[in-house]
């Protein structure tokens, strides 16, 4: 019984390549050893016993939470994925492209989700139109013009301040060990449509995007739900336009997401990112750079007495550099974010416009054993200052209920090995 199913699948897949110009099957699997470290300072000074009743207080020194790990995606993020091109004549073809994350350390998930990428598209001389998930368009600067390709404890500070400064207000509710798509847009965008301009236009490229937020809108809006009320939250609007020639690469690339909506405060809560990035290879060096800025910003129906929120910015910037040496390749980067949250000045609180800021410096390098196997090493810190809580990954910093401790460095490094088919 066991064969003959098996038999029959095989003649399921063989039909369903031979109705395709191409399929392909393809993937990434990257392991390595990992270990993260990130310290906590209490910054308050120790007090004795004074006449002037100043408490008392002992300073409580640092905590460090640590990890080592076999984690996956060091170098390049684990996947599993199928991809098919038909021809259908007359220049045009009708493409599809289903890719899976994979966490190969711990098998726990395979083909669950095709939460990287799940697309269809027509192209042509017009250019491809693009149905379903993809990359937004600001994403793809931070990862093109990352050294370390937003991956592993390299990857650059403006990719990991903006993924959490971009969250949901209303996150979709947990999937367990499977990646979970409703959280933010940041990366990727869900139920999207997508235009890319022909690749014969002397070396200029471009994109836009839209996702559609997909939720239920009421009319008359007084018998929306409480419940229900994020009818705008998810979705997202975008474009990318650079100029590629020879050894320059150069990219403008803009976003708007929706991050947050209530009906009945009146309120939505956006994302607007810009960010400008560029590459040049001179043969022995290539150098990377790119600029950044986030603002999340909340648009009142009716604007409050007090004036609402402020707008809360994230600055950042890149700068890298990747070596050849032989048959591997020296990576390393800085990269700098600031948050500023625009509060009015208070000389009666302490650092009071003391933003929350951090920096970040990164050192790898790759051996390739082959087109397919490399070798890699890298090592990364993070000092935060005033606030910041960044990480290189793994636990976060420890905080007490009483708030004591202050987040300060964060260490991580990964050894490991990609195989790519």
């Amino acid at each position: 019984m066991k064969k003959s199913l098996v038999a029959l699948a095989a003649l399921a897949v063989a039909g369903v390549a031979s109705a395709q110009s191409s399929v392909t099957l393809f993937g990434v699997v990257d392991a390595s050893i990992s270990g993260y470290s990130s310290t906590a300072r209490d910054l308050n000074p120790t007090v004795f016993p004074n006449a002037f009743g100043i408490p008392v207080y002992l300073n409580q020194g640092s905590v460090k939470t640590s990890s080592r790990q076999l984690a996956n995606s060091g170098y390049n993020s684990s996947r599993l994925g199928f991809r098919g091109t038909e021809d259908l004549g007359g220049g045009l073809a009708a493409s599809f492209w289903l890719e899976a994350p994979i966490s190969n350390d711990d098998g726990q998930q395979g083909i669950a989700t095709f939460a990287r990428r799940s697309t269809v598209s027509l192209s042509g001389g017009f250019g491809e139109i693009r149905l379903g998930r993809d990359y937004t368009p600001t994403f793809w600067n931070d990862t093109v013009f990352d050294p370390f390709g937003t991956n592993g404890v390299g990857t650059n500070l403006i990719s990991t301040a903006n993924t959490s400064f971009g969250g949901f207000g209303t996150p979709a509710a947990s999937t367990g060990a499977f990646t979970n798509v409703g959280t933010s847009n940041y990366v990727r965008a869900s139920n999207t449509i997508g235009y890319f301009l022909p690749p014969n236009l002397g070396g200029f490229y471009g994109q836009v995007m839209y996702g559609m937020s997909e939720k239920t809108k009421y009319d008359n809006g007084i018998y929306t739900p409480t419940t229900a009320n994020a009818a705008r939250q998810g979705r997202y609007v975008g474009g990318r336009f650079g100029y590629a020639n020879g050894p320059l690469d150069v990219a403008l690339a803009y976003g708007s997401s929706t991050v947050g909506d209530n009906y009945y405060a009146g309120t939505t809560t956006k994302i607007n990112t810009l960010n400008l990035g560029a590459s040049y290879d001179f043969g022995p060096v290539k150098l990377f750079g790119e600029v950044s800025q986030a603002k999340n910003k909340i648009d009142y129906e009716v604007t409050p007495f007090l004036g609402g929120r402020n707008d809360i910015d994230l600055k950042g910037y890149l700068i890298g550099v990747t070596v050849p040496v032989g048959a591997g390749l020296i990576r390393a980067s800085y990269s700098a974010v600031k948050y500023d949250l625009n509060q009015p000045f208070n000389p009666f609180v302490l650092n009071n416009n003391a933003d929350p800021k951090a920096n970040k410096l990164a050192l790898g390098y790759v051996h390739n054993l082959s087109k397919r196997t490399a070798l890699y090493a890298t090592v990364a810190r993070i000092s935060n200052k005033n606030g910041a809580a960044l990480t290189v990954g793994g636990p976060g910093f420890y905080q007490n209920a009483a708030g004591t401790f202050t987040p300060k460095s964060s260490t991580g490094y990964d050894f490991g090995i990609r195989h790519a088919f």
